[in-house]
């Protein structure tokens, strides 16, 4: 028999008391009779908030997703909004996406929010992410909850929390919510609703936020141009099916072809191994289709769609996969360039990324004479800089994973609004006689050629953890002189929030929220960020490359080189 240690025998045992129901207990105690070592993982740990909020496996135990995790975490905030609010009834807006038990889940943190005089808007089924986003400022909510695990495997869910201005929580809020969700004993949980106070929402929020997509995801194709646009869609089973096609249609796109075998909502993602638009496999079905009806773009959302991966015929009209820093690029330099064109930039406007992305874009703000606000990963913190900055107008932002936000009335990555302004991009540039892959290298002529890679290193369960944060010990401890031939000149630690040049020997404070990456500044220009995942049992490894592109027709060429440059660096760090 597998060994249990007693601190977390006594986390199972509180379990096996008349506070949890009798099927919890059936579950657990079957658990530790048959499978030991599944119930430690279970009940090892809390579930905690990372980047992207609360997610993970479900099932029973503290560190799965259940009603009982949930119903803490919801009284908890509820308790909070009370205290932060205590003048007013708060309001809270809840959505969910497409996976097992998320209607089941939602209608549990509704209740507890009921249950604690709360007044709820729960959409009548599932909805995008972006979508909950909006309706936190649009129904004036003091917060909003979604229910997804966007494009972790079927067995998995997950807990975002939004806050008034609709972006996800961030200091203070975030550890002041944690703080009093800890002190929460699930015996004090209020399951009992108060029907009363539970609102049903459909379709007159789905029209004002489709509109609003349309009218900011719009930056300038006649209908022309539209009409002569070839599109493939896949929602890969998930909950953008409910709003994209109808983006589109009312934006003037009349040819969209829907991968049909992956159309309708299903959890267990039957045709895809993963539902990640990163990954080339999950848009298999997508490209199939596109060769058969000539498409000229292929998109394709995650299940809770707030991320996109897009494909645009290259040079030798083949279909290609962008990657998150590409189409992050063009939709940036479209916006800017609208805005340009409509005599906008007036010198108080900003775009955004994050610490581990392209540093290209630095140069388009250049460019074009705007702001460029480098943060942490994770879209809370893009949404964040629009609250801190009111001063400044926002125009766009995006991540390497596969995430962008047009303006500000959505504060959280969205891929309704995004699927729209790449499918503008496409339209516009064959109008011109260009293509969005032509138009990306001439952006690469310009500002010169940046090529990223991602390597990410999956390490689960107790002894993964200790791996993952192993590894980030060594890169503090025992860092990096040399990678691939080139001096590292600086290390930015976020932990420790020092900048220091290896060169001077000069610390300099980063003045910014702590957060556990490192980042690598070689000689040449190349940069290695290290980050252990906030949400999957991962650390990702980022290298970005970059040199000059004299002219479009020496991009395959150049494309190589660099491609090259960042598996030697990868290589030399031992990581593939």
């Amino acid at each position: 028999m597998i060994y249990i240690e007693p601190k977390i025998l006594e986390r199972i045992n509180a379990w096996l008391t008349p506070t949890f129901d009798t099927d919890t207990q059936s579950i657990i105690k079957d658990s530790i009779a048959n499978n030991p070592k599944d119930i430690q993982e279970s009940f090892y740990k809390d579930l905690e908030f990372g980047t992207g909020g609360m997610r993970g496996i479900m099932g029973v135990g503290t560190n799965r997703i259940n009603k009982y995790t949930l119903g803490k975490s919801t009284q908890g905030l509820s308790d909070y909004l009370h205290k932060q609010f205590p003048n007013e009834t708060p309001k809270a807006v809840i959505a969910y996406d497409c996976r097992h038990n998320s209607k089941t889940l939602a209608k549990v943190v509704a209740d507890v929010f009921s249950a604690n005089g709360i007044e709820v808007y729960l959409f009548e089924d599932l909805r995008p992410t972006p979508e909950l986003s909006f309706a936190v400022k649009h129904l004036n909510c003091h917060c909003g909850i979604v229910l997804t695990a966007s494009h972790n495997p079927p067995e998995y869910n997950g807990y975002k929390v939004y806050w008034q201005d609709g972006g996800q929580l961030v200091p203070p809020h975030d550890d002041a919510v944690i703080k009093v969700i800890n002190q929460v004993n699930y015996s004090n949980i209020k399951f009992k609703p108060n029907p009363s106070l539970i609102h049903n929402i459909a379709k007159d929020v789905d029209d004002v936020f489709i509109d609003a997509s349309v009218k900011n995801g719009s930056v300038g194709a006649t209908q022309l141009a539209k009409d002569n646009l070839t599109i493939v869609f896949t929602s890969l089973h998930g909950t953008s099916i409910t709003a994209v096609p109808e983006t589109l249609k009312r934006a003037g796109y009349k040819n969209v072809h829907i991968v049909k075998e992956q159309e309708v909502p299903n959890g267990a993602f039957p045709t895809v191994a993963s539902p990640n638009p990163e990954e080339p496999a999950a848009l298999k079905m997508a490209l199939e289709l596109a060769e058969k009806v000539n498409a000229d773009i292929v998109i394709g959302t995650d299940p809770d769609c707030d991320r996109l991966g897009v494909a645009v015929r290259n040079s030798e009209n083949q279909l290609q996969l962008l990657n998150g820093n590409q189409t992050m690029l063009m939709m940036t330099d479209f916006l800017l360039k609208k805005w340009k064109s409509e005599g906008k930039i007036k010198g108080k406007e900003f775009i955004a990324s994050t610490i581990v992305s392209t540093p290209m874009l630095n140069k388009l703000a250049d460019a074009y004479g705007v702001e460029s606000k480098i943060v942490l990963t994770g879209f809370k913190w893009i949404a964040k800089l629009i609250h801190d900055f009111p001063e400044l107008d926002f125009i766009g932002g995006g991540e390497e994973s596969f995430g962008y936000m047009v303006g500000d009335f959505v504060r959280d990555k969205d891929a309704v609004t995004s699927t729209l302004l790449a499918c503008e991009i496409a339209a516009i540039s064959k109008s011109n006689g260009s293509s969005f892959y032509e138009e990306l290298l001439k952006l690469y002529v310009e500002h010169g050629c940046y090529k990223e890679k991602l390597v990410s290193l999956t390490k689960k369960g107790i002894e993964g953890a200790q791996e993952i944060k192993q590894m980030m010990t060594d890169a503090r401890e025992n860092p990096h002189k040399i990678v691939n031939g080139s001096k590292v000149m600086k290390i930015e630690d976020y932990d420790l929030s020092i900048s220091k040049n290896l060169v001077t020997g000069e610390d300099t404070i980063i003045d910014i929220p702590k957060s556990n990456v490192i980042i690598y500044h070689l000689e040449d220009g190349s940069q290695v960020a290290l980050r252990p995942s906030g949400t999957e049992p991962k650390i990702k490894f980022y290298v970005s490359v970059n040199t000059k592109l004299n002219n479009v027709a020496d991009f395959k060429e150049t494309e190589a080189k660099l491609d090259k440059k960042a598996e030697d660096i990868l290589k030399d760090m031992k990581l593939i």
